[in-house]
């Protein structure tokens, strides 16, 4: 069994046996993707590239927009 599936596994059982979640926890979604630009979804205005669904997730959640990388690449 691949090592990836067997993580997922783990986490999908480990939701389970913690119960029922505290509602005053906020649920946080991070996104990471590679060469993507600032204005490459549609919720930064892109008209080219079609992301109704990530754009769902900006309107409805918040978006951090200022980032630092300390790197010189």
């Amino acid at each position: 069994m691949p090592k990836n599936l067997l993580i997922l596994l783990f986490l999908f059982a480990f939701n389970f046996v913690r119960g029922a979640e505290d509602p005053g926890r906020p649920n946080i979604i991070f996104l990471l993707a590679d060469d993507m630009g600032y204005g490459d979804l549609g919720c930064f205005g892109s008209a080219v590239i079609k992301s109704p669904n990530l754009d769902q997730l900006a309107a409805e959640g918040i978006k951090l927009t200022n980032c630092y990388a300390a790197s010189p690449f």
